[in-house]
């Protein structure tokens, strides 16, 4: 492995970049130069802070609780030792919730980082444009009309979060695919599909109604090793897929001719970048329910910290899985006497979020 120093590249799209941008980066070469990659001093520590920061609640999150747990006794439960009852509630109990978050939140973080990147605008979020619906809907879909299992539950959410994505795509498309055309598709899309998720609802017993609306806030209560399996399946297959395919994103956020030029195939990477981010929503969404604003907040977050410019898919990543264990541990202990499911918490916290990127955004225009 060798490094050199070098200037930062130029600056996409004619602004002027962050500070760090400007500054030095160094050159990692590995395996005879055939695999290189930038590294910047303050990204590497912003991540590796929020590697730490991701740790520490995850260790609080398998101490606290009813029956609270001291960090060497926790610490040594995680290998099958010490009293029976650490080791049943640190490994039957709370490392599958808490392992389950952190996968989720990395899945939502990229895949949020994704439809960003492809609209080009902040607003670009599964969320907003429609495919966290379309997962939820297919969802319900198999719960209320199927009867579906677990296992075909999760199978209903990534089809429906992908058939969404291709229905969303196809009619976005026209010239190549633009930022405000798809997000207003999506939203249009997105306010059908939830009202075939209400009739649903109102079309169902009492019972299964009720277990759908639970689901559909987001909820990480009870989550078992079968969940933590299927979306570490679904992040270790689908993730490196994403990574592989950044650094043509970042290329074509400079625009579309100029990344043709470049030789990028745009169209043959929109669509697997879609795809592939789409099938992360839904596993997501299969396992958790449809936790909202991660994928909209952690993106912006890491690269405001980082001082990046363009896309961040391993930072939104790390980022999406601090603010999902960060949330969760919220809702179970901080706010009430009892749990409450975690898409309350990132419904609050996003909300007040998006509702300052639109006043930033409204102020920015008027500048």
């Amino acid at each position: 492995m060798t490094a050199s120093l070098t200037g930062s590249a130029p600056p996409s799209g004619g602004t002027e970049p962050p500070k760090d941008e400007q500054a030095p980066v160094r050159i990692v070469r590995l395996f005879g130069d055939r695999v290189s990659f930038r590294m910047r001093t303050r990204t590497v520590t912003v991540y590796l802070g929020l590697v730490l920061a991701a740790a520490v609640v995850f260790a609080i999150s398998l101490m606290v609780g009813d029956y609270e747990i001291p960090l060497p006794d926790a610490l040594l439960a995680l290998t099958g030792q010490g009293e029976r009852l650490d080791v049943f509630f640190v490994q039957g109990v709370r490392l599958p919730r808490a392992l389950t978050a952190l996968l989720v939140g990395m899945a939502l973080g990229a895949a949020g980082a994704v439809f960003q990147s492809l609209s080009r605008n902040p607003l670009g979020s599964p969320d907003i444009i429609g495919f966290t619906s379309g997962a939820a809907t297919g969802a319900v879909l198999t719960i209320l009309v199927f009867n579906g299992t677990m296992a075909q539950t999760s199978l209903g959410a990534i089809v429906g979060g992908v058939a969404t994505a291709a229905l969303v795509y196809l009619l976005a498309m026209k010239k190549g695919v633009q930022g405000y055309r798809l997000i207003l598709v999506g939203i249009g899309v997105s306010a059908m599909l939830v009202s075939v998720r209400d009739y649903l609802i109102t079309r169902a017993d009492l019972t299964d109604a009720t277990n759908a609306q639970v689901w559909l806030v987001g909820s990480l209560n009870a989550r078992d090793w079968d969940q933590v399996v299927a979306v570490a399946i679904g992040v270790a297959v689908l993730l490196p897929v994403l990574l592989a395919l950044g650094p043509r994103m970042r290329l074509m956020e400079m625009g579309e001719d100029t990344a043709h030029a470049l030789g990028v195939p745009t169209q043959a990477t929109q669509v697997a970048a879609l795809v592939a981010a789409s099938a992360l929503t839904g596993v997501a969404i299969s396992v958790a329910g449809p936790i909202g604003f991660i994928a909209l907040a952690a993106p912006q977050l890491v690269r405001r910290l980082a001082r990046a410019d363009g896309t961040v898919l391993g930072g939104a990543a790390i980022m999406g899985a601090f603010l999902l264990v960060t949330s969760d541990l919220v809702a179970q202990r901080l706010l009430a006497p009892t749990q409450l499911p975690v898409g309350v918490i990132t419904s609050v916290i996003g909300g007040g979020y998006l509702v300052w990127l639109l006043y930033r955004e409204w102020r920015t225009g008027r500048a």
